[in-house]
């Protein structure tokens, strides 16, 4: 559904991306694994629209290319980005985050629906509609975050660092509400520091070192891989 082939990227002379290539399909979760500044971000700024692929770059959503779009014209192909941060307004309620996800054109017919989609995932919201977003704990604003997303009607889901600043129980609920968005049918790209949990229930992942693609392969195979572990798993290089 979502495919990326020979996408680079720079700022100023420092190449942050160089001839990646991926692909998510419909109703999976693949997940993006590599240290601080390999280029994870870009790369989702780039599908997204915010940052510009190098020419050559083919960035296509269901066959459509989507390189060099501008970023409103990528979530009406049904891409949304959760960036890391957020990126929610803290002065407006919950409901009032979630309506502004509704706007582009695509999601309007589907509001009331995708709404009570919205509300089914995050029953808490339900309680919380009129509630400033300031006031919210950091979990909380993640799933507001999330949700507004989801009113976009995304057929891709592109989430940074989803966990980042969140309890281990909310984390677990986090993981645990990422696999009922995909039991809906939607594509999700995660990007995230916690290897153990979103190996856990990514269905494929890819290695990113420096800017370039290095390994890839179902999330159990990754999860058992000795060099991700030691990586990322927080395995010792003597562990069986």
């Amino acid at each position: 559904m979502l495919e990326i082939g020979n996408v680079s990227a720079f700022y100023g002379k420092h190449r942050a991306l160089d001839g990646v290539s991926l692909d998510v399909g419909r109703g999976e979760i693949v997940v993006i694994l590599g240290a601080n500044g390999a280029g994870k971000t870009t790369l989702l700024k780039c599908i997204g629209g915010l940052v510009a692929a190098a020419p050559g770059a083919r960035i296509a959503m269901s066959g459509a290319d989507l390189a060099g779009t501008p970023a409103h014209k990528i979530v009406e192909a049904g891409v949304a980005l959760v960036p890391e941060g957020r990126g929610i307004f803290g002065e407006l309620t919950v409901a009032e985050n979630l309506m502004l996800g509704a706007f582009p054109a695509r999601a309007r017919a589907k509001e009331s629906e995708n709404l009570a989609m919205v509300l089914r995932l995050f029953p808490r919201l339900a309680e919380r509609l009129k509630q400033t977003v300031r006031t919210m704990s950091g979990g909380e604003q993640q799933m507001v975050a999330i949700g507004r997303a989801l009113m976009t009607s995304p057929e891709i889901l592109l989430l940074d660092e989803p966990s980042l600043g969140l309890s281990p129980i909310m984390c677990k609920e986090l993981f645990q509400i990422l696999k009922r968005i995909r039991d809906e049918g939607l594509g999700i790209m995660l990007v995230e520091q916690n290897a153990k949990q979103s190996l856990a229930i990514a269905d494929r992942g890819y290695l990113i070192e420096s800017g370039r693609i290095v390994g890839s392969g179902t999330g159990a195979a990754l999860k058992e891989d000795p060099a991700v572990q030691r990586a990322y798993l927080g395995a010792s290089s003597t562990s069986s």
